[in-house]
């Protein structure tokens, strides 16, 4: 059954999707670690994919960019083709003197610039949490890997281009481990829809050292967090 953005059928999807943002990202995703792997959505150009990670049946799909894109597919990946499972990887900024780009963070919950979840929570505070055993599990692998992950608090914003100091150094006071798009929304559907997320992402850009990967670092230093994503799926 299909919806107005994803042009999937039933059992398309496997109950397990791993999403990133970018839809040139999930194609690479499905066609270097996924075999007998099928393209099942390209309705505006999101592209998602299902194959088999080591004989497990694994999808993969894009989210877009920002909390109403993100929300709006992991809403209808989870009430319409019964994913129980949501795995974020993507790209975030840090602000911390102790993170550095090409880290792995791992985010234990999200705060947030956005009305979304107010909205939805009749104008109260929402905390957005990852589901606990995902997180302590991809922890684990990533220990058994020896692949160095931190966990902690994300922000995640409305604004990717805002310069507001006084808001940083909060962030920064509050020890904020990662700031990015999508996380708190996307945990407030998995929440509301009884499934279950978790978001990892690798620093692509640091705010206050003004560093930043290029397109080809990017795509080049995403394999251990897509590795640990993989691996946790088994």
């Amino acid at each position: 059954m299909s919806t107005p953005h994803i042009n999937s059928k039933n059992n398309d999807f496997s109950d397990i999707v791993l999403m990133p943002g970018d839809p040139v990202r999930a194609k690479y995703i499905a066609e270097k670690y996924l075999s007998k792997c099928i393209q099942i959505n390209n309705t505006r150009l999101m592209f998602a994919y299902t194959g088999f990670y080591k004989n497990k049946k694994i999808s993969i799909m894009s989210h877009g960019i920002g909390i109403p894109s993100a929300a709006l597919y992991t809403h209808e990946l989870i009430s319409t083709f019964n994913v129980k499972k949501i795995i974020r990887i993507g790209t975030c900024g840090s602000i911390r003197d102790d993170i550095n780009l090409r880290d792995i963070v791992i985010s234990m919950g999200a705060s947030t610039d956005s009305k979304i979840n107010r909205i939805k929570f009749n104008n109260h505070d929402f905390s957005a949490i990852s589901d606990f055993e995902m997180l302590y599990h991809v922890f684990n692998i990533a220990k058994k890997m020896n692949i160095t992950v931190s966990v902690g608090n994300f922000f995640t914003t409305d604004s990717f281009y805002n310069d507001d100091k006084h808001m940083l150094n909060i962030l920064k006071k509050y020890n904020i481990i990662g700031i990015d798009m999508e996380t708190a929304g996307i945990y407030s559907v998995a929440a509301e829809l009884h499934a279950k997320a978790l978001s990892i992402c690798t620093v692509s850009d640091h705010i206050i050292k003004r560093e930043s990967l290029s397109s080809i670092d990017r795509e080049s230093s995403f394999n251990d967090m897509i590795e640990i994503a993989l691996e946790s799926t088994l």
